[in-house]
C-alpha cells in the first residue's frame, strides 16, 4: 500500500481484515485475513457487516459521500487465496447435531454481510471486489456481491457445494442471475465446475481484468479515473445501479432459508465428502500461516 494510507479504524475493532482508509482517493481498503481457516468466519462475517459504524466514526456520511464517488475495495491478505467459502467445518457439525436455530443464525450473518456489500450500506459507496487468488463457494459468492469485480488473469474461481449434493445458499444465484440471467446461473451452479478468471470475464462475470501481480494497480487506476473524470455521472450511476433490479434482503433471505432446509437433508455420504473440503481449507489455512491463538 502506499503511503497516503492512513488507519481507517481507530479501535482495535478488525481482527480478520486489514482496513485502511485512503484519503486522497476516497477509497475504504479491506484486506481479509481470516484464521484458523481462510473462510468465511463469523468474525469476519460481523466486521463486513459493521464497517458501516466504522465509515462513520471515520467522518463520512452520506452528505460528505455525495461530494465526489467514494469506494469500499475487498481483497486478500492471504497470497493465493481470495476466499475458499463458508465454514464448513461449522457446516459440518451444525448438520450433524440436527442443530437447525444455528444454521439459521450462520446463513442470516452470510446474506447480512452480502447484502451489507452488494447495497454499500444504504450508503453512496461503490463497493469493488480484487481477486488475486483461489475464490470458491462464499468465497466466489462475496467476489460477486460487490458492484465491481476486478479479478487478475489465471485465478480459479468456483462453487462445488454441489459435490457434496447441496447448492450456494448465500446470494450466488442472486447475484449470478443479474449478470448471465437465470439460466445460465443455474447452469454455472450445478455444474460444480472452477473456472479461470478470463472464463467468467467472456460470461460477463468478471468486469476488469488484470494481469497477475497487477491487479491493485488496475484497481487504482480505475479508482483514478472516476475521480477525474464524470464524477458527478458516476455518483449518478451509484443510484441508477440500486434502483434497477437490486438484489433485496428478502430475496437473500428466502433462498438462505432454503439452504437451510437442503443442507438438513445431507447424508452421511455427503458430509465425507465435505470433509475432504475442509481438510483444503485447514491445509492452506495452515500453510499460510493463519493458525494464530484465537
Amino acid at each position: 500500500m502506499s503511503n497516503d494510507l492512513t488507519a481507517f479504524n481507530p479501535t482495535p475493532a478488525f481482527d480478520q481484515m486489514d482496513v485502511e482508509f485512503n484519503h486522497e482517493q476516497g477509497t475504504v481498503w479491506c484486506n481479509m485475513n481470516p484464521y484458523p481457516r481462510p473462510c468465511f468466519n463469523a468474525r469476519l462475517l460481523d466486521e463486513v457487516i459493521g464497517l458501516k459504524h466504522a465509515i462513520h466514526r471515520a467522518g463520512l456520511n452520506r452528505q460528505t459521500l455525495m461530494q465526489r464517488p467514494h469506494f469500499v475495495v475487498f481483497g486478500s491478505g492471504i497470497p493465493g487465496v481470495f476466499n475458499l467459502g463458508g465454514d464448513l467445518q461449522l457446516f459440518r457439525a451444525l448438520i450433524e447435531k440436527r442443530d437447525r436455530e444455528g444454521l439459521e443464525r450462520y446463513a442470516r450473518a452470510c446474506i447480512d454481510a452480502s447484502y451489507a456489500v452488494s447495497s454499500a450500506w444504504d450508503l453512496p459507496l461503490t463497493t469493488i471486489s480484487l481477486v488475486q487468488g483461489t475464490a470458491l463457494g462464499g468465497g466466489m459468492e462475496g467476489a460477486l456481491a460487490a458492484n465491481i469485480v476486478v479479478a487478475e488473469r489465471g485465478v480459479q474461481m468456483g462453487l462445488p457445494e454441489v459435490l457434496f449434493n447441496l447448492f450456494p445458499g448465500m446470494g450466488a444465484f442472486s447475484f449470478l442471475s443479474r449478470r448471465v440471467g437465470p439460466n445460465e446461473a443455474e447452469r454455472l451452479i450445478l455444474s460444480g465446475k472452477t473456472w479461470l478468471s478470463e472464463e467468467l470475464h467472456e460470461l460477463g462475470l468478471i468486469d476488469i481484468l488484470a494481469e497477475p501481480g497487477f491487479g491493485e494497480t488496475v484497481v487504482r487506476d480505475f479508482i483514478a479515473q472516476r475521480q477525474r473524470r464524470s464524477p458527478n455521472a458516476m455518483l449518478a450511476m451509484q443510484r441508477v445501479r440500486k434502483a434497477v433490479n437490486p438484489v433485496s434482503y428478502e430475496e437473500l433471505e428466502e433462498i438462505a432459508m432454503i439452504w437451510v432446509d437442503a443442507a438438513l437433508q445431507l447424508t452421511r455420504r455427503d458430509l465425507r465428502v465435505m470433509e475432504r473440503l475442509i481438510n483444503s481449507q485447514n491445509r492452506l489455512g495452515a500453510e499460510s500461516g493463519l493458525a494464530r491463538a484465537m
